[in-house]
């Protein structure tokens, strides 16, 4: 059974010196050092990995927290350089790579027009954005340059958690515990998911899915919490939301979702019960989470053959064009 993963990350020396400092050292804490090395790896290591875990295909894209919280100019030029040095890898290993682009979505004609550099020049399949840039979220009509372009191109947005705004982390994350304990809630244990569920809320909201009907944004961890809270999301907010169409139906028809770490069987049967098999896509997460315990918990999932394999593979190949 092919497999392709959607949530898999990389770094380049020039991000891991700037805006990834902070990654480092989150991802030692977490996983020790070997993780820095296995980011930064885009050769035969990195597919022997694979290999071993039984992955055959893997969707890069550049490591939180990627360019969102640069600067302008720093992010144009930081992007881009990424962006190439990952078409380059794809370039050497087409049969095992494909890429998200990193955009400056400080900068959104440029991001939507490095957007379509890459996927021009260099085949990518898409673009991976970590969630807000410096506190304005996608719904802001700024940023609906990028909106119109990847749907122009048919290609699909991934959003990415980032840490919430550092007004929100103070406000709801510091409590009476130790700042590791803080720093953990507001991030990968939950304010970054919860984070990221608001974003999705605050585009459909927006009416973007109307004005750009084709577009197709992807988030991974299972759906970030999004699925158990859909049918309160749908009682609630269809009674003063002005849409095109019913609350649910964007969730249905504009998201995918994916694995992406969250190896366990009752969040996945949430999900899968309320969005269905053909929105659901495989991802490991990789370095952060481990490939290996990822593709035993695809193989492991209590659903048919047929949709194990559109989880897979089938639905990564029909959205991504693979």
């Amino acid at each position: 059974m092919r497999t392709i993963t959607l949530e898999e990350h990389y770094a380049t020396p020039e991000f891991m010196d700037g805006p990834g400092r902070h990654v480092t050292a989150q991802a030692q804490a977490i996983a020790g050092d070997q993780v820095i090395g296995d980011l930064c790896d885009l050769g035969e290591r990195r597919i022997a990995g694979m290999d071993a875990a039984g992955i055959d295909v893997q969707v890069l894209s550049l490591s939180a927290p990627g360019v969102e919280q640069l600067d302008a100019a720093e992010a144009v030029a930081l992007a881009r350089a990424a962006n190439d040095r990952l078409a380059a890898a794809v370039r050497s290993h087409p049969d095992r790579f494909a890429g998200f682009a990193a955009l400056p979505t400080p900068v959104p004609e440029a991001a939507a027009d490095e957007l379509e550099r890459t996927v021009r020049e260099h085949g990518f399949r898409g673009a991976m954005i970590n969630g807000h840039s410096r506190g304005r979220y996608l719904d802001d009509a700024f940023f609906w340059p990028i909106l119109e372009r990847a749907e122009a191109l048919g290609v699909p947005l991934y959003l990415h958690p980032t840490p919430p705004p550092q007004p929100v982390v103070e406000a709801s994350y510091a409590g009476n515990y130790a700042p590791e304990v803080a720093g953990m809630l507001a991030t990968v244990a939950w304010g970054w998911h919860i984070d990221t569920a608001t974003h999705v809320l605050r585009l459909v909201l927006s009416g973007a899915f109307d004005r750009y009907p084709r577009l197709q944004l992807v988030v991974g961890h299972m759906g970030e919490g999004l699925s158990f809270m859909l049918p309160r999301i749908e009682f609630a907010l269809s009674r003063v939301a002005r849409l095109e169409r019913p609350i649910g139906s964007y969730f249905l028809e504009n998201l995918h979702y994916t694995i992406a770490a969250f190896n366990w069987v009752p969040t996945f049967i949430n999900l899968l019960m309320q969005v269905g098999v053909d929105r659901i896509m495989f991802a490991t997460d990789h370095p952060y989470g481990s490939m290996a315990t990822a593709r035993a918990f695809l193989d492991r999932l209590p659903v048919s053959d047929a949709d194990r394999a559109r989880i897979a593979h089938r639905n990564a190949e029909r959205l991504l064009r693979l």
